[in-house]
């Protein structure tokens, strides 16, 4: 019994954040744990062009790591083929300088290459608190996209009622778009059930492999950025970022969210860096922004 109830104060702790009755009963004692803007279009802490560049960025590089296995993508689109063969040649013209022959690298070694770190799940500082992100590699400085977090896009009125009980992973926007980041049972169904629906002959829309241990988007980990708490403070934020129309069609691969309406635009949530993070250190969030 005693177990049991361990269990369910476990659970709650870490379901009690995205409890609308429990934050309206909490609000003023909670005041660190929230982010206020004084309405949602200046909810950003960077720029939109900024993420879009550093996505984009990072996706150029996982695409070119694994550019062997692009063969029917590229067959499809010779003018990006041509593109992505300069980009290579002089990708292969620094490893060769670097003495590493034709290695393949893991996605976080990309990400390190690329943006100067690497971000993977461990087991949280914080007590009873499962699993947390820590920055495992390099530095990562102030106004830097950290992490994205993954997940199926639902609206107001879509159904959600059964991914969501007992789901600790569902994000909500400023305008009520809900994302479930849930890697598990019927979360996961749905996802992969909506990707699968999306596929356009060699082209995946998205991304399922953030469901597995092995994501190839190493960014797809920020389901499982802790809460903030009054002993550790935030060191990430949220940021809601619509992804534009003229996203590259072969780096859609990378992108792990989906919209359960193929009708509406995509829509991702990032975690951008209140401060500088040194390697080491675990991300903590504020789960909700509160608009005044």
């Amino acid at each position: 019994a005693a177990a049991m109830l361990r269990e369910l104060r476990r659970r709650w702790r870490s379901y009690k954040y995205r409890f609308v009755p429990w934050l309206a009963l909490n609000l003023r004692r909670q005041r660190r744990t929230l982010r206020y803007v004084p309405e949602s279009s200046q909810d950003k802490i960077i720029a939109d062009e900024d993420v879009f560049e550093t996505l984009l960025k990072t996706f150029k590089a996982l695409f070119i790591n694994n550019f062997s296995r692009q063969a029917d993508i590229l067959a499809i689109l010779p003018e990006v083929k041509c593109q992505y063969l300069e980009l290579l040649t002089v990708e292969r013209s620094k490893v060769k300088s670097c003495n590493q022959g034709q290695h393949v690298s893991s996605p976080e070694e990309v990400l390190f290459n690329t943006l100067g770190f690497t971000v993977s799940r461990d087991r949280s500082s914080l007590a009873s608190a499962g699993t947390g992100v820590f920055v495992t590699k390099g530095f990562v400085p102030k106004g830097t996209v950290v992490s994205m977090y993954p997940g199926t896009v639902y609206r107001k009125h879509e159904p959600i009622f059964f991914q969501s009980l007992g789901n600790p992973f569902i994000f909500r926007c400023i305008d009520g778009v809900l994302i479930d980041g849930n890697d598990k049972g019927l979360s996961r169904s749905v996802y992969r059930s909506c990707s699968r629906r999306d596929q356009l002959g060699p082209f995946q829309m998205s991304d399922e492999s953030w469901l597995t241990a092995t994501p190839q988007n190493p960014l797809a980990v920020g389901q499982y950025v802790n809460n903030c708490s009054h002993e550790k403070a935030a060191n990430v934020c949220y940021q809601e970022f619509d992804v534009p129309g003229h996203f590259p069609v072969e780096l859609k691969q990378y992108l792990p969210n989906i919209v359960y309406s193929h009708d509406i635009e995509r829509l991702a949530a990032i975690l951008v860096t209140l401060r500088d993070i040194e390697e080491g250190e675990e991300l903590f969030s504020n789960y909700y922004t509160v608009v005044s």
